[in-house]
């Protein structure tokens, strides 16, 4: 049975990759200063710049939630053609995404019967959510089905592993993950928080570093200890607009393994308006997370 892959654009996906066109995504919503702007599908690399130009200046940014009505209003044109979705959400951890899309799936039940729509939390985010799609894809090519392809991305989705390094102390203080008087002083003092995603798809503050080239080391050390290649080659690099760090952490990632693909991408905004310009993460398969 064929079947649609989804995701929603928190993702950070390989631009070659996604004009292949095998991903469809649910649209979300960001505000910039008075603006408000609805995010279709990953945004370019210079709608990105300008983006993160723009929270440097100060100018305020916030997201909102995905209502289920709106997940209804996405699948169900496919639901009206007896077509499957396989849909993969932002961590249940992290946002109310996964709980509005089960509920949306539980009211297209009321209104059309059976529906095919299996919902995977991807207890993670941004460029791990873009390799579990592009996992979701080939498992598809390969004849996996609907159900058989969501209980492998279900299964394997605590063994992407998350690394970020956040420039901007404040987000991190707005977000209630710090308090004021530790991002005045972290700021002084040039930390640099290196932050993770756990198993449960929660965001765990794992070590301080005091300057990049620190911070940078710690996090291929961590990618050392616990990469596996077994998953295939691809790793992702997402900077929020930090192309010369994200460009010496490849190098860094390429000189322990010479034969993977480093796939650098823009963090989108729906991510980048919680962690602020100059964020840097490297994501991968690896270890089970804890």
């Amino acid at each position: 049975m064929s079947y649609e892959i989804f995701s929603d654009v928190s993702l950070d996906i390989d631009k070659e990759f996604m004009q292949k066109d095998e991903v469809r995504f649910v649209p979300m919503e960001y505000m910039l200063g008075e603006e408000t702007f609805h995010c279709e599908r990953p945004e370019s690399d210079e709608m990105m710049h300008n983006y993160y130009d723009k929270l440097r200046q100060a100018i305020p940014t916030r997201t909102s939630q995905i209502a289920p009505f709106h997940y209804v209003a996405v699948f169900e044109p496919y639901v009206k053609e007896k077509k499957s979705i396989l849909y993969l959400s932002l961590s249940g951890g992290l946002s109310n995404t996964y709980e509005s899309a089960q509920l949306a799936v539980e009211m297209l039940k009321e209104s059309y019967g059976e529906v095919h729509v299996e919902v995977v939390d991807s207890l993670g985010a941004t460029g791990g959510m873009g390799l579990l799609a592009e996992a979701a894809c080939r498992n598809r090519e390969k004849g996996m089905g609907l159900g058989e392809n969501a209980a492998w991305l279900r299964e394997n989705a605590n063994k992407i592993n998350y690394w970020f390094k956040v420039e901007d102390l404040m987000y991190l203080k707005r977000g209630g993950r710090i308090s004021a008087a530790t991002a005045v002083i972290g700021t002084a003092l040039n930390i640099k928080p290196i932050l993770t995603i756990n198993g449960e798809g929660k965001l765990d503050t794992v070590a301080k570093k005091r300057g990049d080239s620190l911070a940078l080391k710690y996090i291929v050390e961590q990618f050392a200890d616990s990469f596996d290649g077994s998953f295939g080659e691809t790793v992702y690099i997402c900077c929020a607009d930090c192309m010369d760090n994200a460009a010496k952490l490849k190098q860094m990632v390429l000189e322990l393994h010479p034969e993977l693909v480093v796939k650098i991408t823009m963090l989108s905004p729906i991510i980048g308006a919680h962690t602020g310009p100059d964020m840097l993460s490297l994501i991968y398969f690896g270890k089970a997370r804890a």
